[in-house]
């Protein structure tokens, strides 16, 4: 197995090197907001080679966070894609996003690499967004480890920090490097893989630091990792009990089949800053990082709906996966895929296993950040960027002697929703057009037409979400929108029964108009007319009898309270009177019109609300205080149950849509990012009598 990829260096120039899939590694960068995962792919690149300088997201210069949103508002809001070679391995990076208005990106991150570093700041330690990405690599059974990042802050306690990931995370939490300390400054780092002691140089050199003091106790840290590694293997666990010691080999090798398994979780140490700590994570994410080859076959459906299983073979026919779609304005659509088995080649003719079409592969890409690369092909295991072509995240593009799909990406659902118009009018159709390039590119945005108000509804992950989607809406199409918050679709029915007349009469010149109709209303179970007559002797010819019906349909579209659709009524035709000459059937479509709206008003008519279906996850502290704020939000909680992770529980209740349009800030900051809920429309109900008038003005005001 093998393929051809370029190697960067600084000068620019381009040389083609040969790869199999065990030696290609792809590596996703996850963790909290701010804990340093661009920071970590700057310092990488750097001291791998890839780039001759160390840029700064504060800078707005670093290689991963290249977008003008980005760079204005300096943090992560897409993943992106890097790779660097180094010792003959091919490493593949993908930053995520920490915000979790984002969480669609750590989540194609997840799917794709075959590893995920973890960052964890060494000054403010764990938080949700490192538990988050940790239950991501979990869901997934990606392997996984730590890097405490900020190490030389002045404020940094690592040994703090690794307390509290084998606190939070378990056994299997175990340190690989550790800084060693004196004076609240770091003097050295110990690798305990090959029990060294190193300093940094000015230049960031590594050096020989010596045997560490007796003080700091590394004899207990090999000891602890030792009985981590024991645990991974029959022979070693006896070798451990007989007191004998391992060698690197043996430890490199236990840690790396430990991380593969799930039995080990390394912790690493480094500062992007001063770059100390960085070629030691470079040196181990090739040698204990799985590979693709190692992770073994992956699970597909093939022609007939049964399950296989495909190797990372690159002798086997082409199958491969879409994770990830950037609808760039000036290059056009750029399609990330990883090759899971066979050859993907720029101009080969390829199957969309998703839709059935054939289509030719496009021109490829290897990216670092937004510069290019092109490339032939790719191989088994790697990660490539096809452009122009119609295929779509979650496809499976394979060759078609064996036709295959892979399990799709479950993407985290909408929100949080505005209401969006055009600013200049004529621009709806554009705003149309760029939807949709932007809904191919986010799996977590929706954007429609409410069927009631017919508003345009954009909905996402959050406010900050939403607005980085106008923002490159703006900046990468042109288009400008103003939003508001969107109209709760009202429905009106009536409460009680009624008989009433529809007269039409109009005369002038020649032929006139006349049209006379009595019909009983009552509430009915369904949102649909029900239109009966009972007319005897012939006071309405039958023929008019459609006119009717068509009349009180078209009324049906618009109440008399607010104007929004109405449901639940019957209407009974059993009386009126019709002229031989200026009876119509526009005459009795008129009178039926009459006859609904004096009827609606005679009936009690009521406003219906729709209620929503509501489960909502909270960390247990959280339960009391969520509680509170649905009943303020006349929520009914139907039960609560364990939800299945450690110390969340998710309450199940009805709530009002009009009572949800903030519901996803308030969970976010009540629980400080680690609730999460889903909601579904229900039904509807009477809208209480003392918010009726409320509506019904805030309805007129939006009229004039």
């Amino acid at each position: 197995m093998s393929s051809v990829q370029p190697t960067v260096y600084m000068n620019g120039e381009i040389k083609l090197k040969t790869y199999d899939s065990a030696h290609i590694k792809n590596i996703t960068l996850a963790g909290h907001s701010g804990s340093g995962k661009t920071a970590l792919c700057e310092a990488i690149l750097y001291k791998a080679g890839v780039t001759d300088r160390l840029g700064k997201v504060a800078d707005g210069n670093t290689v991963s966070d290249y977008t003008p949103i980005e760079i204005s508002k300096k943090c992560s809001i897409y993943t992106s894609l890097s790779y660097y070679e180094k010792d003959g391995v091919k490493v593949n990076i993908l930053d995520t996003p920490g915000l979790f208005d984002y969480a669609g990106g750590v989540v194609e991150g997840a799917y794709a690499a075959d590893c995920m570093l973890i960052t964890v700041s060494a000054k403010s330690g764990i938080h949700v967004g490192t538990k988050k990405a940790y239950d991501n690599a979990t869901a997934h059974k990606t392997p996984h480890m730590f890097v405490v990042t900020k190490i030389d802050d002045e404020n940094a306690n690592f040994s703090n920090v690794l307390t509290n990931l084998k606190t939070e995370f378990g056994s299997t939490v175990c340190p690989i490097v550790v800084p060693l300390i004196k004076d609240n400054k770091i003097v050295s780092y110990y690798d305990l893989l090959a029990m060294k002691n190193y300093k940094y140089g000015p230049k960031g050199e590594l050096l020989d630091a010596g045997e560490p003091e007796p003080t700091y106790r590394i004899d207990g840290l090999i000891e602890a990792m030792s009985e981590a590694v024991a645990e991974t293997d029959e022979e070693l666990m006896m070798k451990f009990l007989e007191g004998e010691k391992f060698t690197h080999e043996e430890l490199v090798d236990a840690i790396h089949n430990g991380i593969a398994s799930g039995m080990i979780t390394p912790v690493t140490c480094v500062s992007s800053l001063d770059l100390a700590g960085v070629d030691i994570l470079i040196d181990y994410i090739a040698k204990l990082l799985p590979s693709p080859h190692e992770l073994g076959d992956v699970k597909a459906t093939d022609a007939d709906g049964n399950e296989v299983k495909i190797a990372h073979d690159n002798d086997a026919p082409l199958s491969a996966f879409v994770f990830k779609t950037v609808a760039d304005p000036f290059v056009g659509k750029m399609s990330f895929i990883k090759v899971i088995s066979g050859k993907l080649e720029s101009g080969k003719e390829i199957v969309n296993a998703t839709t059935g079409g054939t289509e030719k592969i496009g021109k490829l890409l290897n990216l670092v950040g937004k510069k290019q690369v092109e490339v032939p092909f790719a191989t088994a295991g790697d990660i490539v960027v096809a452009t122009k072509m119609s295929i779509n995240t979650n496809d499976t593009i394979c060759d078609a002697s064996r036709v295959v799909s892979f399990p799709k990406i479950s993407f985290p659902k909408p929100c949080y929703s505005v209401c969006v118009k055009a600013k200049t009018q004529g621009d709806e159709s554009k705003i149309s057009g760029a939807m949709q390039r932007l809904l191919e590119e986010d799996l977590s945005l929706t954007y429609k037409q409410d069927d009631t108000t017919f508003e345009q509804i954009l909905s996402g992950l959050g406010e900050q979400h939403i607005d980085s989607t106008l923002s490159k809406l703006k900046t990468g199409f042109g288009v400008d929108v103003i939003t508001s918050v969107p109209k709760v679709s009202y429905k009106e029915t009536i409460r009680k029964k009624c008989k009433v007349q529809g007269r039409h009469k109009k005369q002038s010149g020649g032929h006139g108009q006349y049209g006379d109709v009595w019909i009983e209303f009552e509430p009915c179970d369904s949102d649909e007319l029900v239109f009966e007559e009972n007319v005897f002797g012939g006071a309405v010819p039958r023929n008019f009898f459609p006119a009717v019906e068509k009349g009180l349909q078209d009324c049906m579209k618009k109440g008399v309270l607010t104007g929004f659709p109405v449901v639940g009524v019957k209407a009974t035709l059993v009386d009126g009177s019709y002229h031989p000459v200026d009876s119509s059937e526009m005459s009795f479509k008129m009178a039926a019109s009459i006859a609904f709206k004096e009827g609606m008003k005679q009936a009690s008519p009521v406003l219906l609300e729709p209620i929503d279906s509501l489960e909502v996850t909270v960390p247990d502290a959280n339960t009391g205080d969520m509680m509170g704020e649905l009943n303020k939000r006349r929520g009914r909680v139907l039960g609560m149950n364990p939800a299945g992770k450690k110390d969340l529980t998710t309450i199940t209740a009805e709530i009002p849509e009009s009572e949800t349009h903030d519901f996803a800030m308030v969970v976010r900051q009540m629980t400080r990012g680690m609730g999460e809920f889903t909601l579904e429309k229900l039904r509807y109900d009477q809208l209480p009598a003392n918010l009726v008038d409320a509506v019904i003005a805030e309805f007129k005001t939006d009229e004039e």
